[in-house]
């Protein structure tokens, strides 16, 4: 039987849910996940569950933050003068946004809280803190 290891191309169903149940990513009813083992396309813990699988096995994993996206750091949120956000659109909570740096790189930020003179944005993955929980099965390993 074939195994799973470091350098395969890998096909996965998954269903991923935090503590208390709320699923928060799925395959179900779509493509498995497609990946190479060991290339660092998902996270870490995830593709050290799949290492050593058969095609077609399943297994539950519970991944803590440090295996995930990590913990959650307070320094990347940031409030900011109101008068200082340009977004072309009024902000408001929930809002997805991004920032480019001066080298380039494209940061993710979500608008946590918007007042009469400020707007809260936080780069942390929304996931970040998180213990996650995946019902994995292996279906494919090429």
């Amino acid at each position: 039987m074939v195994t799973a290891k470091a350098g395969d191309s890998v096909r996965v169903h998954y269903t991923g849910t935090l503590d208390d149940g709320t699923v928060f990513d799925s395959s179900t009813g779509g493509e498995p996940l497609a990946f190479t083992l060991g290339s660092g396309q998902v996270i870490e813990g995830f593709d050290n569950a799949v290492m050593g699988m058969n095609v077609g096995e399943s297994k539950k994993i519970t991944l803590p933050p440090d295996q995930a996206y990590g913990d959650r750091v307070d320094a990347l949120v940031q409030t900011v003068a109101r008068n200082q956000v340009n977004l072309g659109v009024e902000p408001e909570p929930g809002m997805e946004v991004s920032m480019q740096t001066s080298d380039g790189t494209v940061i993710p930020l979500l608008i946590t809280e918007v007042t009469e003179a400020t707007v809260t944005f936080d780069a942390n993955h929304p996931l970040a803190g998180e213990t996650l929980n995946f019902d994995l099965t292996l279906v494919e390993i090429s």
